[in-house]
Protein backbone atom coordinates (compact mmCIF):
# COMPACT_ATOMS: atom_id res chain seq x y z
CA UNK A 1 0.00 0.00 0.00
CA UNK A 2 1.30 3.79 -0.11
CA UNK A 3 2.08 5.73 3.09
CA UNK A 4 -0.29 7.17 5.16
CA UNK A 5 -4.35 6.44 4.75
CA UNK A 6 -3.08 3.71 2.23
CA UNK A 7 -1.05 1.78 5.03
CA UNK A 8 -4.31 2.70 8.06
CA UNK A 9 -6.54 0.91 5.76
CA UNK A 10 -4.91 -2.22 5.65
CA UNK A 11 -4.85 -2.16 9.64
CA UNK A 12 -8.12 -3.73 10.08
CA UNK A 13 -7.11 -6.87 7.23
CA UNK A 14 -3.61 -7.04 9.32
CA UNK A 15 -5.63 -7.47 12.57
CA UNK A 16 -7.81 -10.02 11.22
CA UNK A 17 -4.66 -12.35 9.55
CA UNK A 18 -3.11 -11.70 13.56
CA UNK A 19 -5.92 -13.00 15.02
CA UNK A 20 -6.82 -16.15 12.81
CA UNK A 21 -3.30 -17.07 12.61
CA UNK A 22 -3.22 -16.01 8.55
CA UNK A 23 0.24 -15.90 7.23
CA UNK A 24 0.31 -12.69 5.32
CA UNK A 25 3.68 -10.06 4.74
CA UNK A 26 2.37 -6.96 3.87
CA UNK A 27 4.50 -3.91 2.42
CA UNK A 28 3.60 0.16 3.26
CA UNK A 29 5.63 2.67 1.34
CA UNK A 30 6.35 5.79 3.61
CA UNK A 31 7.33 9.41 3.45
CA UNK A 32 11.40 9.89 2.89
CA UNK A 33 13.52 9.30 5.48
CA UNK A 34 14.65 13.37 5.85
CA UNK A 35 10.27 14.07 6.16
CA UNK A 36 10.72 11.28 9.38
CA UNK A 37 8.96 12.38 12.61
CA UNK A 38 7.82 15.39 11.19
CA UNK A 39 3.87 15.40 10.13
CA UNK A 40 4.82 15.44 6.56
CA UNK A 41 1.83 14.75 4.33
CA UNK A 42 0.53 11.32 4.39
CA UNK A 43 3.20 10.09 7.06
CA UNK A 44 2.44 7.57 9.55
CA UNK A 45 4.15 5.72 11.79
CA UNK A 46 2.55 2.28 10.88
CA UNK A 47 4.90 0.18 12.64
CA UNK A 48 3.84 1.51 16.11
CA UNK A 49 0.16 1.28 14.53
CA UNK A 50 0.08 -2.31 13.77
CA UNK A 51 2.53 -3.39 16.46
CA UNK A 52 0.01 -5.14 18.63
CA UNK A 53 -1.53 -6.59 15.77
CA UNK A 54 1.77 -8.02 13.85
CA UNK A 55 4.16 -11.31 14.52
CA UNK A 56 7.15 -8.64 13.64
CA UNK A 57 7.69 -5.11 11.82
CA UNK A 58 10.77 -4.01 9.71
CA UNK A 59 11.45 -0.12 8.84
CA UNK A 60 14.13 -0.32 5.98
CA UNK A 61 16.04 2.21 5.96
CA UNK A 62 18.99 0.83 3.78
CA UNK A 63 18.16 -0.62 -0.08
CA UNK A 64 20.71 -3.22 0.54
CA UNK A 65 18.75 -4.71 3.13
CA UNK A 66 15.75 -5.09 1.05
CA UNK A 67 16.13 -8.23 -0.21
CA UNK A 68 16.92 -9.97 3.44
CA UNK A 69 14.08 -8.26 5.18
CA UNK A 70 11.52 -9.36 3.03
CA UNK A 71 12.79 -12.87 2.68
CA UNK A 72 13.24 -13.09 6.73
CA UNK A 73 9.63 -11.24 6.75
CA UNK A 74 8.21 -14.37 4.51
CA UNK A 75 10.43 -16.86 7.08
CA UNK A 76 8.52 -15.38 10.20
CA UNK A 77 5.03 -15.28 8.78
CA UNK A 78 5.41 -18.92 8.31
CA UNK A 79 7.15 -20.41 11.06
CA UNK A 80 5.63 -21.56 14.35
CA UNK A 81 2.02 -19.98 14.27
CA UNK A 82 1.54 -18.22 11.37
CA UNK A 83 0.29 -14.57 10.93
CA UNK A 84 1.39 -11.05 9.63
CA UNK A 85 4.35 -9.03 9.28
CA UNK A 86 4.59 -5.58 8.17
CA UNK A 87 7.56 -4.30 6.14
CA UNK A 88 7.55 -0.20 5.74
CA UNK A 89 9.69 1.29 3.14
CA UNK A 90 10.47 4.95 2.98
CA UNK A 91 10.17 6.47 -0.29
CA UNK A 92 13.55 7.29 -1.04
CA UNK A 93 14.70 4.05 0.04
CA UNK A 94 12.79 2.59 -2.88
CA UNK A 95 14.04 5.19 -5.24
CA UNK A 96 17.56 3.68 -4.47
CA UNK A 97 19.67 1.23 -6.09
CA UNK A 98 22.01 -1.70 -5.27
CA UNK A 99 23.38 -4.56 -6.68
CA UNK A 100 20.91 -7.39 -5.93
CA UNK A 101 22.88 -10.84 -4.63
CA UNK A 102 20.32 -14.08 -5.48
CA UNK A 103 19.98 -16.30 -2.29
CA UNK A 104 18.00 -19.37 -1.70
CA UNK A 105 14.60 -19.82 -1.21
CA UNK A 106 13.06 -18.70 1.94
CA UNK A 107 12.34 -21.86 4.37
CA UNK A 108 9.70 -21.61 7.18
CA UNK A 109 12.07 -22.18 10.49
CA UNK A 110 11.67 -25.88 11.94
CA UNK A 111 9.31 -25.95 14.75
CA UNK A 112 10.25 -27.89 18.01
CA UNK A 113 9.73 -31.39 18.36
CA UNK A 114 7.27 -32.32 21.11
CA UNK A 115 8.54 -33.34 24.13
CA UNK A 116 8.35 -37.33 24.23
CA UNK A 117 7.26 -37.46 27.79
CA UNK A 118 4.39 -35.35 27.25
CA UNK A 119 2.83 -37.01 24.41
CA UNK A 120 3.22 -40.22 26.43
CA UNK A 121 1.51 -38.61 29.18
CA UNK A 122 -1.46 -37.18 27.25
CA UNK A 123 -1.97 -41.04 25.70
CA UNK A 124 -2.34 -42.17 28.46
CA UNK A 125 -4.83 -39.87 30.52
CA UNK A 126 -6.34 -40.57 26.66
CA UNK A 127 -6.40 -44.32 27.68
CA UNK A 128 -8.06 -43.95 31.08
CA UNK A 129 -10.85 -41.72 29.68
CA UNK A 130 -14.04 -43.19 29.78
CA UNK A 131 -15.98 -39.94 28.22
CA UNK A 132 -13.16 -37.59 26.10
CA UNK A 133 -13.76 -35.07 23.80
CA UNK A 134 -11.43 -33.62 20.97
CA UNK A 135 -11.90 -30.12 20.22
CA UNK A 136 -10.35 -28.82 17.65
CA UNK A 137 -9.60 -25.37 16.42
CA UNK A 138 -7.94 -23.51 12.98
CA UNK A 139 -4.68 -25.07 14.10
CA UNK A 140 -5.37 -28.35 12.97
CA UNK A 141 -6.36 -26.41 9.57
CA UNK A 142 -3.31 -24.71 9.05
CA UNK A 143 -1.16 -27.93 10.44
CA UNK A 144 -2.41 -29.74 7.73
CA UNK A 145 -3.55 -32.53 10.56
CA UNK A 146 -7.00 -33.27 9.22
CA UNK A 147 -5.92 -36.92 8.14
CA UNK A 148 -4.03 -37.44 11.75
CA UNK A 149 -7.34 -35.78 13.18
CA UNK A 150 -9.14 -38.28 12.09
CA UNK A 151 -7.23 -41.58 12.75
CA UNK A 152 -6.70 -40.81 15.97
CA UNK A 153 -10.49 -40.13 16.74
CA UNK A 154 -11.18 -43.32 14.64
CA UNK A 155 -8.53 -45.45 16.03
CA UNK A 156 -9.62 -44.35 19.87
CA UNK A 157 -13.64 -43.59 19.40
CA UNK A 158 -13.41 -40.13 20.47
CA UNK A 159 -16.18 -37.45 19.07
CA UNK A 160 -14.74 -34.22 17.67
CA UNK A 161 -16.26 -30.68 18.28
CA UNK A 162 -14.79 -27.71 16.51
CA UNK A 163 -14.57 -24.34 17.14
CA UNK A 164 -15.54 -22.13 14.06
CA UNK A 165 -12.38 -21.75 12.44
CA UNK A 166 -11.85 -26.09 13.05
CA UNK A 167 -15.35 -26.70 10.98
CA UNK A 168 -13.50 -27.96 7.54
CA UNK A 169 -10.89 -30.30 10.10
CA UNK A 170 -12.80 -33.21 9.54
CA UNK A 171 -16.30 -33.75 7.25
CA UNK A 172 -19.34 -32.83 8.77
CA UNK A 173 -20.89 -36.06 7.78
CA UNK A 174 -18.56 -38.31 9.54
CA UNK A 175 -19.83 -40.31 12.24
CA UNK A 176 -17.41 -38.85 15.47
CA UNK A 177 -17.71 -35.00 13.88
CA UNK A 178 -20.15 -33.40 16.65
CA UNK A 179 -20.01 -29.99 14.81
CA UNK A 180 -19.64 -26.18 16.34
CA UNK A 181 -19.50 -26.27 19.76
CA UNK A 182 -19.58 -22.98 21.73
CA UNK A 183 -22.16 -19.77 22.02
CA UNK A 184 -24.08 -21.14 18.66
CA UNK A 185 -22.30 -24.52 18.43
CA UNK A 186 -25.02 -27.21 17.88
CA UNK A 187 -26.46 -29.06 21.27
CA UNK A 188 -25.06 -32.07 20.97
CA UNK A 189 -21.31 -30.62 21.09
CA UNK A 190 -22.02 -28.78 24.06
CA UNK A 191 -23.95 -31.63 25.69
CA UNK A 192 -20.11 -33.34 25.00
CA UNK A 193 -18.35 -30.93 26.49
CA UNK A 194 -20.95 -30.46 29.90
CA UNK A 195 -20.50 -34.54 30.34
CA UNK A 196 -16.87 -35.64 29.44
CA UNK A 197 -13.87 -36.42 31.56
CA UNK A 198 -11.77 -35.49 29.36
CA UNK A 199 -11.48 -32.57 27.10
CA UNK A 200 -8.02 -32.34 24.32
CA UNK A 201 -8.07 -29.07 22.72
CA UNK A 202 -6.12 -29.00 19.58
CA UNK A 203 -4.92 -25.94 17.69
CA UNK A 204 -7.96 -23.19 19.49
CA UNK A 205 -7.53 -20.84 22.75
CA UNK A 206 -10.54 -21.72 24.15
CA UNK A 207 -12.31 -18.33 23.36
CA UNK A 208 -15.09 -16.44 24.95
CA UNK A 209 -17.32 -17.91 21.92
CA UNK A 210 -16.68 -21.32 23.07
CA UNK A 211 -16.20 -21.34 27.02
CA UNK A 212 -18.54 -18.36 28.09
CA UNK A 213 -18.03 -19.17 31.43
CA UNK A 214 -14.66 -20.71 31.76
CA UNK A 215 -15.20 -21.54 35.62
CA UNK A 216 -17.81 -23.77 34.45
CA UNK A 217 -16.47 -25.41 31.23
CA UNK A 218 -16.76 -28.91 31.00
CA UNK A 219 -16.77 -29.06 34.69
CA UNK A 220 -16.45 -32.87 34.74
CA UNK A 221 -13.15 -32.64 32.59
CA UNK A 222 -9.50 -33.20 33.07
CA UNK A 223 -7.91 -31.11 30.15
CA UNK A 224 -5.04 -31.54 27.76
CA UNK A 225 -4.14 -28.34 25.60
CA UNK A 226 -2.21 -28.72 22.07
CA UNK A 227 -0.31 -25.88 20.36
CA UNK A 228 2.38 -24.70 18.72
CA UNK A 229 2.04 -21.45 20.33
CA UNK A 230 2.74 -22.26 24.13
CA UNK A 231 1.48 -18.28 24.64
CA UNK A 232 -1.77 -19.78 24.46
CA UNK A 233 -1.47 -22.20 27.70
CA UNK A 234 -3.67 -21.86 30.57
CA UNK A 235 -4.10 -18.01 29.43
CA UNK A 236 -7.80 -18.72 28.98
CA UNK A 237 -8.69 -21.95 30.98
CA UNK A 238 -5.98 -23.34 33.17
CA UNK A 239 -5.33 -27.37 31.42
CA UNK A 240 -3.83 -30.50 33.35
CA UNK A 241 -1.50 -31.03 30.71
CA UNK A 242 0.37 -28.47 27.76
CA UNK A 243 1.83 -30.03 24.91
CA UNK A 244 3.75 -27.77 22.73
CA UNK A 245 3.90 -28.65 19.07
CA UNK A 246 3.03 -28.97 15.85
CA UNK A 247 -0.77 -30.34 15.41
CA UNK A 248 0.23 -33.05 12.95
CA UNK A 249 3.11 -34.53 14.43
CA UNK A 250 1.21 -34.28 17.75
CA UNK A 251 -1.59 -35.97 16.78
CA UNK A 252 0.27 -38.67 14.30
CA UNK A 253 2.27 -39.66 17.39
CA UNK A 254 -0.42 -39.87 19.65
CA UNK A 255 -1.98 -42.60 17.22
CA UNK A 256 0.67 -45.51 17.84
CA UNK A 257 0.26 -44.43 21.70
CA UNK A 258 -3.33 -44.71 22.16
CA UNK A 259 -5.47 -48.06 22.54
CA UNK A 260 -7.51 -49.68 19.87
CA UNK A 261 -11.73 -48.60 20.57
CA UNK A 262 -12.61 -48.30 23.69
CA UNK A 263 -16.71 -49.10 24.62
CA UNK A 264 -18.90 -47.35 22.59
CA UNK A 265 -21.61 -46.98 25.81
CA UNK A 266 -20.29 -42.80 25.77
CA UNK A 267 -21.42 -42.42 21.85
CA UNK A 268 -24.76 -43.55 22.31
CA UNK A 269 -24.94 -41.50 24.96
CA UNK A 270 -24.44 -38.91 22.84
CA UNK A 271 -26.33 -40.07 19.82
CA UNK A 272 -29.16 -40.46 22.00
CA UNK A 273 -29.14 -36.65 22.55
CA UNK A 274 -28.85 -35.76 19.50
CA UNK A 275 -31.80 -37.74 18.30
CA UNK A 276 -33.70 -35.87 21.29
CA UNK A 277 -32.38 -32.51 20.23
CA UNK A 278 -31.57 -31.73 16.71
CA UNK A 279 -30.99 -28.58 15.38
CA UNK A 280 -34.10 -26.45 14.61
CA UNK A 281 -35.44 -27.03 10.87
CA UNK A 282 -37.95 -24.77 8.53
CA UNK A 283 -41.42 -25.23 8.65
CA UNK A 284 -41.98 -23.58 5.82
CA UNK A 285 -39.63 -24.42 2.84
CA UNK A 286 -41.83 -21.42 0.00
CA UNK A 287 -40.08 -18.67 1.32
CA UNK A 288 -36.57 -17.81 0.95
CA UNK A 289 -35.10 -19.05 5.09
CA UNK A 290 -31.52 -18.70 5.63
CA UNK A 291 -31.52 -22.95 6.72
CA UNK A 292 -32.57 -23.81 2.94
CA UNK A 293 -30.72 -21.48 1.56
CA UNK A 294 -27.67 -23.19 2.94
CA UNK A 295 -28.83 -26.09 1.73
CA UNK A 296 -29.62 -25.38 -1.73
CA UNK A 297 -26.14 -24.16 -1.92
CA UNK A 298 -24.17 -27.06 -1.02
CA UNK A 299 -26.84 -29.32 -3.23
CA UNK A 300 -26.12 -26.81 -6.20
CA UNK A 301 -22.38 -26.20 -5.49
CA UNK A 302 -21.25 -29.43 -4.69
CA UNK A 303 -18.37 -30.58 -2.16
CA UNK A 304 -15.59 -28.83 -4.20
CA UNK A 305 -17.10 -25.03 -3.40
CA UNK A 306 -15.22 -22.63 -1.55
CA UNK A 307 -17.78 -20.81 0.92
CA UNK A 308 -16.95 -17.57 1.97
CA UNK A 309 -18.47 -15.51 4.92
CA UNK A 310 -19.23 -11.96 6.17
CA UNK A 311 -19.88 -11.76 9.83
CA UNK A 312 -23.22 -12.12 11.12
CA UNK A 313 -26.22 -14.32 11.69
CA UNK A 314 -25.66 -15.87 8.02
CA UNK A 315 -22.22 -16.31 9.28
CA UNK A 316 -23.80 -18.74 11.99
CA UNK A 317 -26.40 -20.37 9.79
CA UNK A 318 -23.39 -21.12 7.46
CA UNK A 319 -21.46 -22.67 10.05
CA UNK A 320 -24.16 -24.53 11.93
CA UNK A 321 -25.72 -26.37 8.74
CA UNK A 322 -22.99 -25.88 5.66
CA UNK A 323 -21.75 -29.98 5.39
CA UNK A 324 -18.11 -29.32 4.68
CA UNK A 325 -16.14 -31.75 3.87
CA UNK A 326 -12.71 -30.54 2.97
CA UNK A 327 -9.87 -28.41 4.80
CA UNK A 328 -9.76 -24.55 3.81
CA UNK A 329 -13.37 -25.52 1.88
CA UNK A 330 -14.56 -22.56 4.62
CA UNK A 331 -13.38 -18.80 4.23
CA UNK A 332 -14.92 -16.54 7.29
CA UNK A 333 -13.52 -13.93 9.78
CA UNK A 334 -12.99 -15.95 13.34
CA UNK A 335 -11.46 -13.98 15.58
CA UNK A 336 -11.64 -10.17 14.16
CA UNK A 337 -15.22 -10.18 13.40
CA UNK A 338 -14.93 -8.03 10.66
CA UNK A 339 -18.03 -7.41 8.20
CA UNK A 340 -16.90 -6.18 5.05
CA UNK A 341 -14.62 -9.24 5.19
CA UNK A 342 -16.33 -11.22 2.82
CA UNK A 343 -16.02 -9.74 -0.75
CA UNK A 344 -12.32 -9.66 -1.12
CA UNK A 345 -11.61 -12.85 0.71
CA UNK A 346 -13.83 -14.61 -2.25
CA UNK A 347 -12.19 -12.45 -4.15
CA UNK A 348 -8.58 -13.86 -2.69
CA UNK A 349 -10.44 -17.17 -2.86
CA UNK A 350 -10.67 -16.84 -6.43
CA UNK A 351 -7.53 -16.06 -7.48
CA UNK A 352 -5.70 -18.55 -5.73
CA UNK A 353 -8.16 -21.49 -6.85
CA UNK A 354 -9.99 -20.34 -10.08
CA UNK A 355 -11.21 -24.15 -11.16
CA UNK A 356 -13.46 -24.14 -7.83
CA UNK A 357 -17.02 -22.14 -7.44
CA UNK A 358 -16.66 -19.27 -5.12
CA UNK A 359 -20.02 -18.64 -3.07
CA UNK A 360 -19.79 -15.57 -0.40
CA UNK A 361 -22.84 -15.82 1.76
CA UNK A 362 -23.47 -12.31 3.51
CA UNK A 363 -26.44 -9.92 4.56
CA UNK A 364 -26.95 -6.73 3.61
CA UNK A 365 -25.16 -5.03 6.31
CA UNK A 366 -22.40 -6.60 6.08
CA UNK A 367 -22.31 -6.66 1.66
CA UNK A 368 -23.05 -2.21 2.29
CA UNK A 369 -19.44 -1.86 3.89
CA UNK A 370 -17.32 -3.38 0.67
CA UNK A 371 -19.53 -3.95 -2.45
CA UNK A 372 -17.45 -1.92 -3.76
CA UNK A 373 -15.11 -4.66 -4.33
CA UNK A 374 -17.62 -6.08 -7.01
CA UNK A 375 -15.66 -3.89 -9.22
CA UNK A 376 -12.26 -5.71 -8.80
CA UNK A 377 -13.81 -9.50 -9.09
CA UNK A 378 -15.71 -8.33 -12.20
CA UNK A 379 -12.80 -6.04 -14.33
CA UNK A 380 -10.33 -9.30 -12.95
CA UNK A 381 -12.70 -11.84 -14.67
CA UNK A 382 -13.36 -13.69 -11.48
CA UNK A 383 -16.60 -15.36 -11.52
CA UNK A 384 -17.78 -14.97 -7.57
CA UNK A 385 -21.14 -15.79 -6.77
CA UNK A 386 -23.00 -13.15 -3.74
CA UNK A 387 -25.92 -14.51 -1.69
CA UNK A 388 -26.80 -11.39 0.25
CA UNK A 389 -29.47 -13.04 3.01
CA UNK A 390 -31.08 -9.63 3.08
CA UNK A 391 -33.57 -9.34 6.33
CA UNK A 392 -33.08 -5.27 6.46
CA UNK A 393 -31.40 -5.10 9.24
CA UNK A 394 -28.37 -5.82 11.42
CA UNK A 395 -29.73 -9.09 12.05
CA UNK A 396 -27.12 -10.48 14.70
CA UNK A 397 -27.00 -7.44 16.66
CA UNK A 398 -31.16 -6.79 16.75
CA UNK A 399 -30.93 -10.63 17.93
CA UNK A 400 -29.11 -9.53 21.05
CA UNK A 401 -31.51 -6.44 21.61
CA UNK A 402 -34.54 -8.82 21.48
CA UNK A 403 -33.26 -11.37 23.26
CA UNK A 404 -31.55 -9.69 26.20
CA UNK A 405 -32.63 -5.85 25.74
CA UNK A 406 -36.52 -6.86 25.89
CA UNK A 407 -36.54 -5.88 21.78
CA UNK A 408 -35.44 -1.95 22.71
CA UNK A 409 -34.52 -1.77 19.37
CA UNK A 410 -31.49 1.21 18.12
CA UNK A 411 -30.04 1.58 14.66
CA UNK A 412 -30.45 -1.89 13.67
CA UNK A 413 -32.85 -1.58 11.37
CA UNK A 414 -31.29 0.37 8.18
CA UNK A 415 -34.43 1.68 6.28
CA UNK A 416 -31.88 1.29 3.02
CA UNK A 417 -33.20 1.46 -0.29
CA UNK A 418 -30.74 -0.69 -2.35
CA UNK A 419 -31.21 -2.87 -4.53
CA UNK A 420 -28.06 -4.83 -4.83
CA UNK A 421 -29.47 -6.56 -8.11
CA UNK A 422 -29.07 -3.46 -9.81
CA UNK A 423 -26.15 -2.54 -8.10
CA UNK A 424 -24.12 -5.66 -9.61
CA UNK A 425 -25.52 -4.91 -12.94
CA UNK A 426 -24.01 -1.53 -12.49
CA UNK A 427 -20.72 -2.85 -11.71
CA UNK A 428 -21.17 -5.04 -14.77
CA UNK A 429 -22.19 -8.38 -13.29
CA UNK A 430 -25.44 -10.30 -13.44
CA UNK A 431 -28.11 -9.42 -10.61
CA UNK A 432 -30.69 -11.59 -9.18
CA UNK A 433 -33.68 -11.13 -6.71
CA UNK A 434 -35.36 -13.88 -4.66
CA UNK A 435 -38.32 -14.13 -2.78
CA UNK A 436 -39.04 -17.91 -3.15
CA UNK A 437 -36.80 -20.95 -2.67
CA UNK A 438 -37.98 -21.55 -6.61
CA UNK A 439 -36.54 -18.30 -7.53
CA UNK A 440 -33.64 -18.57 -5.50
CA UNK A 441 -32.66 -21.88 -6.78
CA UNK A 442 -33.03 -20.37 -9.84
CA UNK A 443 -31.24 -17.66 -9.63
CA UNK A 444 -28.15 -19.92 -8.25
CA UNK A 445 -28.06 -22.32 -11.32
CA UNK A 446 -28.31 -19.57 -13.68
CA UNK A 447 -25.17 -17.88 -11.95
CA UNK A 448 -23.15 -20.81 -11.37
CA UNK A 449 -23.44 -22.20 -15.05
CA UNK A 450 -22.92 -18.63 -16.32
CA UNK A 451 -19.35 -17.98 -15.12
CA UNK A 452 -19.52 -14.26 -14.39
CA UNK A 453 -19.82 -12.21 -11.36
CA UNK A 454 -22.97 -12.36 -9.90
CA UNK A 455 -25.52 -11.40 -6.97
CA UNK A 456 -28.59 -12.75 -5.60
CA UNK A 457 -30.51 -11.18 -3.31
CA UNK A 458 -32.67 -13.35 -1.19
CA UNK A 459 -35.24 -11.73 0.96
CA UNK A 460 -35.51 -12.91 4.54
CA UNK A 461 -37.36 -12.50 7.60
CA UNK A 462 -35.87 -10.29 9.63
CA UNK A 463 -37.51 -12.05 13.06
CA UNK A 464 -34.98 -15.06 12.01
CA UNK A 465 -32.98 -15.89 15.06
CA UNK A 466 -30.12 -17.83 15.36
CA UNK A 467 -30.54 -21.00 18.02
CA UNK A 468 -29.05 -22.58 19.77
CA UNK A 469 -27.70 -20.29 21.82
CA UNK A 470 -25.52 -20.19 25.23
CA UNK A 471 -26.02 -16.52 26.51
CA UNK A 472 -22.54 -14.39 26.84
CA UNK A 473 -20.73 -15.73 29.80
CA UNK A 474 -22.98 -17.95 30.39
CA UNK A 475 -22.41 -21.79 30.93
CA UNK A 476 -23.99 -24.80 28.31
CA UNK A 477 -26.36 -25.53 31.19
CA UNK A 478 -27.98 -22.45 30.42
CA UNK A 479 -28.52 -23.01 26.36
CA UNK A 480 -31.78 -21.27 24.65
CA UNK A 481 -33.09 -23.02 22.04
CA UNK A 482 -35.66 -20.34 21.03
CA UNK A 483 -36.52 -16.99 22.09
CA UNK A 484 -38.43 -18.51 25.30
CA UNK A 485 -36.32 -18.95 28.02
Amino acid sequence: STSGPGATNLVTGIANAYMDSIPMVAITGNVSLPLIGRDSFQEIDICSVTQAVTKHNFFVQDITRIADIVKEAFVIANSGRPGPVLVDIPKDVTAASCEYVPAGKFVPRVTDSPQPSRVKQAADMIAKSQRPLLYCGGGVVLAGASHALQALCEKGNIPIAASLMGLTALPRKHSLMLGMIGMHGTPTSNFAAEQCDLLICVGSRFSDRVAGDRKRFAPNARFIHIDIDPSEFDKNVVCDLHVCGDANTVLEQLIHLIPQERATHWLDEINHFKAKHPMPEEMDCHKTNPRSIIRMIHELAGDDAIIVTDVGQHQMWTAQYYPFSRPRSFVTSGGLGAMGFGLGAAVGAKSADPARPVVLVTGDGSFHMNLAELSTAISSKLPVIVIVMNNGVLGMVRQWQSIFYESRYALTTTNRQTDFAKVSEAFGGLGFQARTMDEARSALTEALQSNRTCVIDCVIDPDEKVFPMIPPGKSGQEILYSEER
